[in-house]
């Protein structure tokens, strides 16, 4: 069980990182500026999802869902202790 914990938790935890990825990406798109803010300010990157949230509204969701994902499996692995 605690073999699933951690997985549950590795994958939350891929999802997250590919999500800020493509968030960083579109905010190069938009401009050098903000793709730079968004890779080294993180409440930059926040600013950034809800002034342009048409384009970034699903990575936004689907970081939401591996921070769930990261959560849960955080959350199993304490119970097994």
């Amino acid at each position: 069980m605690a073999t699933f914990a951690f997985v549950i938790s590795v994958i939350g935890w891929l999802v997250c990182l590919v999500a800020l990825i493509w968030i960083v990406v579109l905010a190069f798109q938009e401009s050098v500026l903000w793709g730079l803010g968004c890779l080294f300010l993180a409440p930059i990157s926040l600013v950034f999802v809800i002034m342009y949230w048409d384009e970034a509204r699903r990575p936004f969701f689907i970081w939401l869902r591996g921070f769930v994902l990261l959560i849960l499996g955080d959350v199993l692995s304490l119970r097994l202790l």
